[in-house]
């Protein structure tokens, strides 16, 4: 049974996908951290480098983007071009952002616009066919490339999304008039805009992106603890996918929808750096700033037969759980995996041939290259998002960089969490009074809590006081929510 579970409070909306009650994915989007990816822009060429090909563009958010010269284009096209034909500076252009800002770093932008419906991805600046790799059935392959090319505009290019397999040719020729008539005020708009940045076109918040990307046939549930949410969920399956609406449920139980369904310690253990195996090894994740390094170890693991057949279990035991974590993590990058010695070649080819087969799972565009000599396995998974690690976590300021604790931010929301979760529960109460509450934190806490408003709008929400209050020494991970008559 597959289910996903969508857990909404107005700093927050997570997303947790669940097959037969194990967690397989999760997503989160918060308020104040505006995603890119996506968007598209107008925007205003600051910087060209020619020995790097590639351009700087200013799209208005403080952070330039970063965009290679003729991106979608052949270098031939590009080397043929008159010198003032090309990228220059002071020139306006569209583009569309592929990747978020990580770290210093700003965001990568791309001249080659995909806008996604439903059912297909419309190119308006690309003239090709593409179909997803997971609708493996040839027939059906050749019966949407043939419906594809009939629908297709000119000049313009379409991807078939796995969704698409089994739909009416009427049905996806909806969604292309759909995204042709976007594309056309988009444009509409870029030609309006006064010279200058600007934002063309906002992709979708994480509650439609999971309708039109996740929310399938084989999705057996959806349930959703806000009302304003689940009504608009509603209404989106409706109009595009009637046939799905009786599988989404509106949670009402007082107990956290994350803790009844045991998502809340499984999103935890994801900030651990050890992860332990059934057999009684574990993996040890290090996070660097080029790669990502996952060393396997056999820990109380001592077999039942010999040592090569141990350590060929281990691994595969280990395999199984990486690609797990890679994916529930979203970690991107270089991934290397250091697996525990296999003398015999045959075990080594397996290993691999099962992760290969394993990632086909993976939404995301995943590559197991081969193991070197060193009997490392080379790992390179697309990173367009922030992942969890980077929204949950920030850099402690105790150990500058060499531990982790939760953000206040994150602290702040767990605040607000649990004083909804005792409101929930004094108003169940016979004779119930309203009572105040007084809050200690660290002070970098109290900060966050100001800065946002959060007890203030708390406050206001429930009709209460709430009091915040510095506690010296106070690990900024700690807090205490006092009750006051």
């Amino acid at each position: 049974m597959k289910s996903i579970i969508v857990n909404m409070v107005p700093e927050e909306t997570c997303m947790a996908l669940l097959e037969d009650g194990e967690l397989q994915a999760v997503e989160m989007e918060r308020s104040s951290h505006s995603h890119l990816v996506g968007n598209i822009y107008k925007g205003r060429v600051q910087n060209v480098l020619p020995g790097m090909q590639a351009a700087f563009v200013d799209i208005g958010t403080g952070k330039n983007a970063f965009l290679y010269i003729g991106d979608g284009l052949p270098h031939e096209t590009i080397a043929s071009m008159p010198q003032n034909a090309r990228i220059h500076i002071g020139q306006s252009l569209p583009i569309q952002i592929v990747k978020d800002a990580i770290g210093t770093k700003g965001p990568r932008a791309t001249m080659h616009i995909s806008l996604p419906g439903r059912n297909v991805v419309l190119m308006p600046t690309a003239a090709y066919i593409g179909m997803s790799r997971r609708i493996e059935d040839e027939a059906e392959r050749a019966r949407l490339h043939a419906i594809a090319e009939r629908i297709c505009p000119k000049g313009m290019g379409l991807i078939i999304r796995t969704v698409a397999a089994g739909q009416s040719e009427q049905s996806l020729a909806a969604d292309v008039r759909y995204l042709v008539r976007l594309w056309e005020s988009i444009l509409a708009r870029y030609k309006l805009k006064a010279k200058g940045s600007t934002l063309l076109y906002r992709d979708a918040d994480l509650l439609i992106r999971l309708v039109r990307d996740r929310f399938t046939a084989d999705i057996d549930e959806l349930v959703i603890d806000n009302e304003e949410a689940y009504q608009r969920v509603r209404s989106l399956v409706e109009a595009n996918s009637p046939e799905l609406v009786d599988r989404i449920r509106f949670y009402e139980a007082k107990t956290p929808i994350f803790k009844a369904y045991h998502i809340e310690e499984e999103i935890e253990k994801l900030g651990a750096r050890e992860v332990e195996l059934k057999s009684g090894g574990f993996l040890v994740i290090d996070k660097t700033e080029a790669l990502t390094v996952i060393d396997v170890n056999t820990g109380k693991y001592v077999g039942k037969t010999n040592l090569g057949d141990t350590v060929y279990q281990t691994n595969l035991e280990a395999a199984a759980e990486i690609l797990k974590q890679i994916r529930l993590r979203d970690i991107g990058g270089i991934i290397i995996v250091d697996f525990i010695d296999m003398e015999k070649e045959s075990q080594k080819e397996e290993l691999l041939t099962y992760m290969r087969e394993q990632v086909k799972h993976d939404r995301t565009k995943t590559n197991i290259v081969d193991i070197t000599s060193l009997g490392l396995v080379e790992i390179t998974r697309k990173k367009t998002r922030q992942n969890i690690d980077s929204i949950v976590y920030s850099e402690c300021p105790i150990c500058h960089g060499r531990g982790r604790i939760e953000s206040p931010e994150t602290v702040a929301i767990r605040i607000s969490r649990d004083i909804r979760r005792m409101e929930r529960k004094s108003h169940a109460r016979e004779g119930y009074e309203r009572e105040g509450y007084e809050i200690e934190v660290h002070e970098t806490v109290a900060e966050e809590l100001q800065a946002n408003q959060l007890m203030l709008n708390l406050a206001a929400e429930f009709g209460t006081d709430i009091k915040v209050t510095v506690k010296p020494g106070m690990h900024p991970e700690n807090y205490t929510i006092l009750q006051q008559s």
